[in-house]
Order: structure tokens, then sequence, then C-alpha cells
């Protein structure tokens, strides 16, 4: 009987009966699927505004939640603090709502509904006065375990100072008080629209062509560009300091509303 316990027992298979092959669960689909409908959920909650993942997906509207369906609100002397708690299924309203514009790979630039863009003040205070995008201009969103913070051009992460509700940048590392996240909103354009909102848009000429069109007055309606050569302007894009170079070309114009 040893002998015989010993032997593997199937079940009988008949001549011509299939055998069916029992099927594996796909536990990874049930885990995206999951994933997928608790990240509906959560845009539903906020007003249908959804968590940026990606930094190249901050682009155009967004707005910065700190804690709970709390975002940062812009007041009119060009400061930022936090605005009051929402409900569920609420968004952010409009003075909660920033621009987000690309300027690389891993930096970005935020304008505020007064038409400003954010940068970092001497005390490490982020204030939103600036008419152009120069280096104290830009951020850099870190993403790392599907957590963000953001760095500003100084070395510190951005966050909500506890005295005064304030939106600062004092930290040189990111802890609890620095983890924020970007809500994106989908929002459809024109053709024309999403061509003037393309500004890196085609070759390095075209790029300018699409600056100047956004910043310069065109009294006798005539552009004027500098003409010449725009390897300096290359080199600028390879360095992340394109806005830098086009705000100093366009100043030689003499016909830009923001440099005189």
């Amino acid at each position: 009987m040893s002998e015989y316990n010993k032997v593997r027992v199937s079940k009988l298979v008949l001549k011509n009966e299939k055998v069916k092959k029992k099927k594996k669960k796909n536990k990874s689909k049930n885990k995206d699927e999951k994933i997928n409908v608790e990240e509906n959920q959560e845009k539903i909650n906020h007003g249908n505004w959804a968590e940026a993942k990606l930094v190249s997906e901050i682009s155009g509207p967004v707005a910065l939640e700190f804690g709970s369906q709390t975002y940062v609100t812009a007041m009119d002397n060009g400061l930022f603090t936090l605005g009051p708690p929402h409900n569920e299924g609420e968004g952010p309203l409009p003075e909660e709502i920033l621009t987000a514009i690309i300027v690389n790979e891993t930096r970005i630039a935020l304008k505020s509904g007064y038409g400003k863009y954010l940068g970092v003040d001497k005390d490490g205070t982020i204030v939103g006065r600036s008419d152009a995008i120069g280096p104290l201009e830009q951020f850099e969103p870190i993403f790392q375990d599907n957590k963000l913070a953001i760095l500003a051009s100084t070395g510190c992460f951005i966050s909500i100072r506890d005295e005064d509700d304030s939106l600062v940048a004092k930290n040189r590392t990111a802890g609890p008080n620095e983890l924020v996240k970007v809500r994106l909103q989908a929002v459809e354009n024109t053709e024309e629209e999403i061509d003037k909102l393309d500004e890196k848009k085609g070759n390095i000429k075209d790029i300018e062509k699409n600056y100047v069109k956004m910043f310069q007055k065109f009294q006798d309606k005539k552009m004027r560009m500098i003409e010449g050569k725009r390897s300096e302007l290359k080199k600028a894009q390879q360095e992340g300091k394109l806005h830098e170079s086009l705000l100093d070309r366009r100043a030689k114009t003499k016909a830009d509303r923001y440099c005189k």
C-alpha cells in the first residue's frame, strides 16, 4: 500500500475529451481597475479636478492643494495664503486657480489670476508680482513614491507657514508640511487658442514668434522681431534659460509692453 500511495492520482480522462485548463486570475488587472476607480472617485470629490502624476501634466489651469481640499489662494497684494476648506464635490474657486507654464522638462512657472508670475522674495515668501519668467519664477515639481513636493529657485520647498497660512519656501528638505497635490482640470480649447497657449510649438523661430505675439504692442499692426542668428536661443533652451533670453531679445525691439 505504501508504494501505491506514492502514485499520483489524477482525474480520469476519457478519449477525445478536452481537458479544461484553469484560468489564472489577473491580479494586476484587478489592481489597476481598483486604482482607476479610486482615482475617478477622488476626482469627483474634488469637483472634477484630478491629481497630477507627472511633471509633463502640469500645464494650463491648476490648483495647489495642501492638506485635504484646501487650496492656495491669491490675494490682490501679490501674496498667497491657504483658502477655506471645500465641501466634497467642490472644485477650487477662481482666485485659487493658477496657470502653469512648462519651462523645460523639469521646471514650470506659475501665473496667478492677476496675470503675475509667482516668484520667491528675499525672506522666502512666495509672491506674484513679476511680469515675466526669470530664474526666481521657476519651480521644480519633484515626484517620489507617488508624493509631490515643489522646489523653488532658492533650493527650498514650498509650504504653508503655520503662523499666518502664508505660502513660503523655507525648508531645504521635504517633510509632511511640504507635500502638495497639483490639481488639474481638463479644458477644451479651440485650435486657435491651442496655438496661442502652446508657446513651445515649432522650431526656435516659431517659439520666439509665439512669445512676441503674447507680449508685444501692435500699434502699427506690425510685428517686430530681432533678425539674425538664433544660436543663443538654442543654447539658452538647452540650459533652461530660454525665457530670460527671449526677454532680452524682446527688450531690444522697444515694442514690448513688459520690456521698456
